[in-house]
């Protein structure tokens, strides 16, 4: 269950503090802007409201954003979101169908395998999460 939305509230992004590929990721959009457009949080910080079993459990194993309305989102079509949140609005028509679904191909084949990407981005999630958020 979702807290109800405040919508002056910022999107939400909750993000894998113990991944390094997901690490790479949150740098990359915070260096583009991310953080003014989205709050950016590790959901293993998640506040209490937000951090249900259920949640911790899609959290562990795709990024999710809950957006100012209330709305979640996750994985695929979460990056999508914060993609255009940074202003990479030519992302839009990836997000209906068919193409999301190749979208969300493409995210669960590097979710299930981020050890193996994070060898080529070798991040730290360790000094990662201790950034400004």
């Amino acid at each position: 269950m979702i807290p109800e939305s405040d919508a002056n509230a910022p999107p939400q992004l909750f993000w894998d503090g113990a991944c390094g590929f997901c690490c790479w990721f949150v740098r990359w959009l915070r260096r583009r802007g991310g953080e003014e457009s989205l709050r950016i949080v590790p959901y293993q910080e998640a506040p209490a409201e937000i951090a249900t079993p259920e949640f911790r459990e899609h959290a562990a194993r795709a990024v999710q954003v809950i957006t100012s309305e209330g709305d979640r989102l996750a994985g695929g079509r979460a990056c999508l979101y914060a993609l255009r949140k940074i202003g990479w609005r030519w992302t839009a028509p990836l997000a209906v169908p068919p193409l999301v679904w190749l979208v969300e191909l493409g995210y669960r084949i590097v979710s299930r395998n981020r050890r193996f990407f994070a060898r080529f981005v070798s991040e730290n999630p360790k000094t990662c999460r201790g950034e400004r958020r």
